[in-house]
């Protein structure tokens, strides 16, 4: 998001932020209307038109969802529409980052946040590992519900319920969006519950307990925040690490070092 609609982004956020209530049940709700808003244009393109009155845009809100959702989501939805949108498309996108931010945050008040992270993450490893899931999730051929059906069955079983829901609502609502950017943007919500921000670190060979947390000491006298480290084994690195930390990465990997000295000889 850019312009008006990062600054309302926040705005919202935080407001989500100092809610109490059954969160989990508010995340689901958040979810369903931002699927229900997606497929309706003219009605996504009203509430984030900022030449129509708040109060028309609250009352539009209250008319169509009344009674169908609990008050507290009526509420947020009323945040979210009195905000300006650069696009009925970042209005879409900040009710599914609220719906993903209630649930980590009923996640982190039952004590089960480090789960969900590490489930989403080691979901997004086998999404990059598997080319047929990959296919699958984005195929334009397959229903929003055949897709969430395949990610159900997938995780059903074994995932916390905060991952579960969360993973199968976008997998049903890409949108055109790549799986793994949804999957970085995922992560990167639940450490911000715990003002964190996530290290993807490429490794050759696995990394005990003492060196994640010297890395992540380093990483964190660099950004001046509590850094999570996530560590992906890719042996086709050969040596060395590569970190990933939102948009920069540190790519210090043998493979890498490599292809420069290649392309230094082809030069």
């Amino acid at each position: 998001m850019i312009g008006a609609s990062r600054g309302s982004l926040t705005k919202v956020q935080e407001s989500l932020g100092s809610r109490q209530g059954d969160l989990s049940a508010l995340s689901l709700e958040l979810f369903a209307v931002a699927s229900l808003i997606a497929d309706e244009k003219s009605l996504r393109q009203t509430l984030a038109d900022s030449g129509q009155t708040v109060a028309g845009r609250q009352a539009l809100i209250k008319d169509i969802l009344g009674g169908k959702v609990s008050v507290a989501t009526i509420e947020v939805l009323g945040e979210v529409v009195a905000n300006r949108w650069s696009s009925d498309r970042d209005l879409i996108d900040a009710i599914e980052i609220l719906g993903a931010q209630a649930a980590f945050s009923a996640a982190q008040s039952s004590g089960s946040l480090d789960r969900v992270e590490d489930e989403i993450f080691m979901f997004g490893r086998a999404v990059d590992a598997s080319p047929e899931l990959q296919m699958t999730l984005t195929a334009p051929s397959l229903t929003s519900a055949a897709k969430a059906a395949v990610v159900k069955d997938l995780l059903a079983s074994k995932a916390d319920g905060a991952t579960v829901s969360v993973l199968v609502y976008f997998a049903a609502n890409l949108r055109g969006r790549r799986v793994d950017a949804v999957v970085d943007q995922l992560t990167a919500l639940a450490a911000a519950q715990r003002n964190q921000v996530v290290a993807e670190v490429t490794s050759a060979v696995s990394l005990d307990e003492s060196q994640i947390a010297r890395l992540a000491t380093a990483l964190a006298k660099i950004t001046g925040k509590q850094v999570r480290v996530n560590v992906a084994i890719e042996p086709s690195v050969i040596g060395g690490i590569s970190v990933k930390l939102g948009e920069e990465i540190i790519d210090g990997t043998v493979a890498t070092r490599l292809e420069h000295a290649r392309r230094s000889l082809l030069a």
